[in-house]
């Protein structure tokens, strides 16, 4: 384990970027590296993480919220998201654990916010009362053109031998995408301090390797720790 003063520094790092850019793989294999290094660390995912956000998270990605408009998903997105950290982000962070999540606020000025038309006031309205100041130390955007993204998606499910379907945003159209991806790049281009983006378009291995550059170039205390 971190000794007690590192201990009280734990991090909120996120992951965002649009659908099959390889989030949650990037996710487990972060913290796999931290979790070497005997850093403690946990990964989540939004919407999800508890079990109220995930009841959430299966409503909206099973279509049942879609005729509500973007307005009212954003609404329940934050519902998820305020259970989500209270129950389980704050108080790990408070505790000296790292947090990773797949996904969190910036997932919802991209979807319903840039691309679904919410009028930005609600967004930050909604966003000040879900987090409660628990803000992302690092947001990793990870951006691939939408065409290679789904590409690689195919291709894994059939040599997983699945069955391609799409949840309620995967079964956009492609120029949705296209907006969704802009959206993300302009939230990093707002963000400077907090965000960087890294391509997906490179091998699992290499993305790998910028991610942990990235983490140790912002957080400078794992530098000098050697893997377990």
């Amino acid at each position: 384990m971190l000794d007690a003063p590192q201990a009280r520094r734990a991090r909120f790092i996120t992951f965002e970027g649009g659908e099959g850019v390889g989030k949650s793989t990037q996710v487990k294999r972060l913290l796999h590296s931290l979790q070497q290094r005997s850093v403690s660390a946990i990964r989540t995912r939004e919407p999800g993480g508890t079990p109220k956000a995930e009841a959430i998270r299966s409503f909206i990605l099973q279509g049942r919220s879609e005729s509500w408009g973007a307005g009212a998903e954003a609404v329940l997105f934050a519902a998820a998201r305020y259970d989500h950290v209270s129950q389980l982000i704050a108080p790990n962070l408070r505790a000296g654990t790292w947090v990773l999540s797949d996904r969190f606020h910036d997932s919802t000025r991209a979807y319903q916010g840039l691309t679904g038309g919410v009028d930005v006031r609600l967004i930050e309205a909604l966003e000040r009362l879900a987090l409660d100041g628990n803000t992302p130390d690092l947001t990793i955007m990870l951006d691939m053109e939408p065409e290679a993204a789904f590409r690689r998606v195919a291709e894994r499910a059939i040599e997983d031998g699945l069955a391609l379907t799409g949840d309620r945003f995967e079964k956009e159209e492609l120029d949705w995408h296209k907006r969704l991806r802009q959206g993300f790049l302009a939230i990093a281009r707002a963000n400077p301090g907090r965000c960087i983006v890294l391509s997906a378009a490179q091998s699992e291995d290499a993305l790998e390797a910028a991610i942990w550059e990235a983490v140790t170039t912002r957080f400078p205390e794992l530098a000098g720790m050697s893997p377990a």
